[in-house]
């Protein structure tokens, strides 16, 4: 694979000289914040060793609940953050790889793998750390169908081939398998010009995706449906910034996508429900497939066939009782339409909107 040296070489004196910590970073658009951890998550933060986490960057938290015992990828993984909560949650049984193509920050994630071992209380480590590009997952030696989960915290937008590395995701998840990330989304496209600016394109501003781009990327890789989790402004707050992008309105966004073939590309009715059974923990009350479908322990809820889907063949299946199949369709399920909608509407959200 061909990467471009320049941007490499920038990226990474950016996050490996420039910036220490998070309090060196100019825009709060990588600044994490503690909203939406659960409690499990929030719990394994507390076991992690000072230093990662004060030299942490993200724009959330790309942790979904029942990671025990899986295989999971952090991309990006920076000093490793993202990388130890899943290791602390994945238990001795799981495993989990932090991929970074930056070595000062990856040499702070190693510094730390016997401690995080020992505060686990695990006979052995279950995290290593790799050197190497995002979008280049063979080249480090993440086989097909090898991993359950792929995470990903304000790291997607550094890419310089955004395609190439969702296929490259979407070639290692196992079949059922989720990827989960957060990211800095952008309103509009970004300005061609203003990628090669070190300090827009090293704040995650300059190569944020395009939200209308990334679910056509998605569509090109057979991709139908992607669920939003939650979107918030992102206020930028340095002037010379602002004059430079001002003009694009930027977002913060957690994005959950499965690999399922079964997937169409917009809402159909089977006349399905479904009901969860609250035995998620951290959930015993509700679970949040994404920002619209919050399930109700024991109450039924009409689903389209892409939601039973995500439910019924994925690792969430214990958690839920599915009512009905594909044997009937009733025609479009009344959500709206799906990932590909008119030119005047926006197809942000996936699927079901």
């Amino acid at each position: 694979m061909t990467v471009d040296a320049s941007v490499t070489k920038r990226l990474r004196e950016y996050y490996g000289k420039t910036i220490k910590h998070m309090g060196d970073l100019k825009e709060n658009a990588c600044r994490c914040t503690d909203d939406g951890f659960s409690p499990s998550v929030k719990n394994a933060l507390m076991k992690l060793h000072p230093d990662i986490l004060n030299r942490f960057y993200g724009c959330g938290s790309p942790l979904p609940p029942l990671l025990e015992g899986c295989s999971i990828l952090d991309l990006g993984c920076g000093t490793g953050r993202d990388a130890y909560v899943a290791s602390c949650l994945a238990g001795n049984s799981g495993r989990v790889v932090g991929l970074d193509m930056t070595e000062e920050q990856l040499a702070v994630a190693r510094l730390y793998i016997k401690e995080h071992t020992e505060r686990f209380g695990y006979s052995a480590p279950n995290v290593e750390f790799r050197q190497g590009y995002i979008e280049d997952l063979g080249g480090v030696g993440i086989e097909d169908d090898s991993m359950d989960i792929v995470i990903s915290n304000c790291v997607i937008n550094l890419s310089g081939d955004k395609k190439k590395l969702f296929s490259e995701i979407f070639r290692v998840l196992k079949p059922g398998g989720e990827l989960i990330f957060s990211d800095v989304f952008a309103g509009r496209r970004v300005p061609s010009e203003l990628y090669d600016d070190p300090v827009l394109h090293g704040e995650c501003l300059a190569g944020a995706m395009y939200e209308e781009d990334f679910r056509r990327i998605l569509l090109e890789l057979n991709i139908r449906d992607y669920r939003l989790l939650n979107r918030r402004p992102v206020e930028l707050q340095s002037e010379p910034v602002k004059r430079k992008i001002g003009m694009v309105d930027f977002y913060s966004v957690s994005v959950r996508v499965f690999k399922l073939a079964s997937l169409e590309d917009i809402c159909e009715d089977y006349g399905q429900a479904a009901i969860y059974k609250g035995t998620i923990d951290d959930y015993p009350h509700y679970f949040d497939l994404d920002d619209h479908h919050r399930f109700i322990t024991g109450k039924p809820m009409l689903v389209c066939g892409n939601t039973a889907s995500m439910l019924e063949q994925t690792r969430y299946s214990a958690h839920f009782n599915i009512i009905g199949d594909r044997s009937v369709h009733y025609g479009p399920f009344t959500c709206g339409p799906a990932a590909q909608k008119a030119d005047n509407e926006s197809g942000a959200g996936g699927a079901c909107c």
